[in-house]
């Protein structure tokens, strides 16, 4: 998965959107992409970006159509932004729903995933990285995207370069992925207190003074997406 974007897990924080209907097209299933009351200029950049793509439809949401994914602008809506959400998220039309934005801010991420958004992404992103993006969310998962780069990392696993253990980064990935403690205690075959006592290491050490930092941390670092690159093997206590 391109180093772009953050492949995000939040089971408990957003109702899994319904699944958006893939269209036929010959011999390639399309996936049909709309764009919510957005600048003209946005709309046929969009427009042009997916053209040439066999897999990918851009369509007018005013026409009636079946869409898989809806990308919108917090900012370029008119009216509540929130019901706006609402209501295309309970329009039984739409698969998924996508902040599409200018005004990228990571920190906003989860507000928008915990009310039912399948992904947050810049309108800086590439054509490439953005088609992989919504792929990414057309096959079920969650997706935060930055217009930046994340910097290469040797990292054996995600927060090392933060100083968390491997434990640690366990942990966490799987309370970003939205396990409980206890949860997380019987995953990992660890007691309560020493669940306890790894979020409150890497607490400190990602200066989290609250769980949902600690998930918006996550989120933006990698964690969470896929708890087992930590979980699936074994980690030093």
């Amino acid at each position: 998965m391109p180093e772009q974007y953050h492949d995000v897990v939040f089971r408990h924080l957003c109702p899994c959107s319904p699944l958006g209907v893939t269209h036929e097209l010959g011999a390639f299933m399309v996936v049909r992409v709309a764009l919510v009351r957005d600048d003209e200029l946005v709309v046929r950049g969009l427009a042009s970006m997916l053209r040439h793509r066999e897999d990918f439809e851009h369509v007018d949401v005013a026409k009636q159509l079946d869409i898989d994914i809806a990308l919108i602008d917090t900012l370029a809506s008119t009216g509540d932004s929130d019901r706006t959400l609402a209501r295309l998220l309970a329009d039984p039309r739409i698969g998924k729903v996508v902040v599409y934005t200018w005004n990228f801010q990571p920190w906003s991420a989860g507000q928008w995933i915990r009310q039912g958004a399948s992904g947050y992404l810049s309108k800086s992103l590439p054509s490439t990285t953005l088609v992989e993006a919504l792929r990414a969310i057309h096959a079920g998962r969650t997706i935060v995207a930055p217009s930046q780069r994340t910097p290469a990392t040797t990292s054996q696993w995600p927060g090392q370069e933060h100083g968390l253990t491997q434990r640690e980064a366990q942990v966490l990935s799987l309370i970003t992925s939205g396990l409980s403690n206890a949860e997380v205690a019987a995953r990992t075959c660890l007691s309560i207190n020493s669940i306890k006592a790894y979020i409150r290491t890497s607490y400190r050490k990602i200066d989290a003074e609250s769980r949902s930092q600690a998930v918006l941390w996550g989120v933006m670092h990698g964690l969470g997406s896929d708890p087992s690159r930590t979980s699936s093997r074994e980690v030093e206590v």
